[in-house]
């Protein structure tokens, strides 16, 4: 959180810029934004811009994020705060800022780089303070101080924190509720993304809905189906017992401090309760962490040094296969597990974790060089998942090909001491022939 100044005692409302956390409900920001508003005994009004140019995005993602706006209005509707929708090119907070005089701005953080640069331009451009609030995450990013090594450096800062951040959230309303004034426009969203200059190349994805009663009720399901079995079926992917709520995290549908404490009073069984956990809170926030903290985050550079050493000293080693990125895309490889994945990816816009990590040691595997593989994954996990262009997936790539929060192995052709993966190692952790069969082009 920053601040600059003192608020503006005369501003006609508390603004929240609204980015990433893209709800109404258990969201830290909003939450801070209604608290000053309360003090000041000003209204609250969220404005969101839609931008059509943000970084590697297509129209699966702005389906997805436009699927979510219903349930977003009605929301600060019954927290009685106001919501200001502009699309582009009239996107743009600052002229928001010179129609409604603000108090105080508040605004959600995002690691990636393209996000943080424009919150830096708006500290530097307005004349308020400018709060940023960390709602993505349960432990605020900035309260570990530097980037870490691996899981088991972060878990015991988590862990020793967790009980003064994972609690239920406020939840309160507004008292001096948004008034809507006829000179403030706002954008209609029936046929919100009508005429945006979007690359339509890349379908919105079939089984997802994007929003948070969308996730809520994947959250149910899960709970109630999967969760008990979580500990031993996660590392299957013929089954999906998986929660697959990432793309509602990643778009902010959904809290993590909600679905943290959904898990936790559950009453499913205590491994599984501590393995999800594990993933959702432990590994979650290391890879925002890793962005956080490291801007080579979606480049082979942002790896350890052993690591980029062992893979020069191997990049000639011979290849059997060698694949180029349209033959990567098109799951035009010699690997039906492999095709599958990627078909996965492709159809559905998502991809279990476990097969993820299959996926990208194969590109490196199968490319000329480290950092080719690297881009390679990077462009194919940001155009076709839901949950691309995010800390998790660029943390599981530099896993895969750069050894991020692992260790050295024993060496291997292409690999050096990177932790490898085999067809037929892998296939033998769960029904192979099953999924194949399940996502493999027919």
């Amino acid at each position: 959180m920053r601040r600059r100044g003192d608020p503006d005692v005369e501003g006609d409302a508390v603004i929240y810029w609204m980015q990433r956390a893209q709800r109404a409900v258990d969201n830290p920001a909003l939450d801070t934004a209604i608290a000053l508003g309360n003090a000041l005994h000003r209204p609250v009004v969220v404005f969101f811009g839609l931008n059509p140019f943000v970084e590697r995005a297509n129209l699966r993602h702005y389906q997805f994020l436009a699927d979510g706006l219903r349930d977003l209005a009605s929301g600060l509707r019954q927290r009685r705060v106001g919501f200001v929708l502009r699309r582009y090119p009239e996107h743009r907070l600052l002229p928001f800022l010179t129609e409604i005089r603000p108090a105080i701005v508040v605004g959600d953080e995002n690691p990636l780089r393209q996000m943080a640069q424009w919150r830096e331009k708006i500290a530097e451009d307005i004349g308020v303070p400018f709060w940023t609030v960390d709602a993505d995450v349960v432990i605020p990013t900035r309260s570990l101080e530097k980037e870490q090594y691996a899981a088991r450096t972060i878990r015991p800062r988590i862990h020793r924190l967790l009980p003064e951040f994972l609690m239920p959230g406020p939840e309160a309303a507004a008292r001096v509720q948004w008034q809507t004034r006829p000179s403030i426009r706002t954008t209609n969203l029936h046929g919100i993304l009508d005429g945006l200059c979007i690359d339509a190349t890349v379908s919105p994805a079939r089984g997802f809905c994007g929003g948070t009663t969308a996730g809520r009720a994947r959250l149910r399901t899960f709970v109630d189906d999967h969760l008990n079995d979580y500990d031993t079926a996660r590392n299957q992917p013929d089954r999906d017992g998986t929660s697959q709520l990432s793309p509602y995290l990643h778009f902010g549908h959904l809290g993590p401090r909600e679905v943290a404490l959904a898990i936790q009073s559950s009453g499913a069984d205590q491994a599984s309760i501590t393995a999800f956990i594990e993933q959702l809170i432990v590994r979650r926030e290391l890879a925002v962490n890793f962005v956080h903290f490291n801007d080579a985050y979606d480049r082979l550079d942002g790896c350890e040094r052993w690591a980029r050493q062992t893979l020069r000293q191997h990049q000639f080693d011979a290849r059997p296969h060698r694949y180029t990125t349209d033959e990567f895309e098109a799951g035009a490889t010699h690997d039906a597990l492999w095709n599958a994945a990627q078909a996965q990816m492709i159809n559905a816009g998502w991809m279990h974790g476990y097969v993820r990590m299959y996926w990208a040691k194969k590109i490196l595997e199968w490319s000329g060089s480290a950092e080719e593989a690297f881009a390679i994954a990077v462009e194919l996990n940001d155009r076709y998942l839901l949950d691309g262009r995010d800390p998790n997936g660029y943390t599981n790539i530099a896993w895969a090909i750069g050894g991020k929060h692992d260790r050295p192995w024993p060496p291997r052709p292409v690999y050096g001491t990177i932790r490898s993966m085999s067809a037929a190692s892998t296939s033998r952790k769960f029904n192979a022939a099953a999924y194949i069969a399940q996502h493999g082009r027919r």
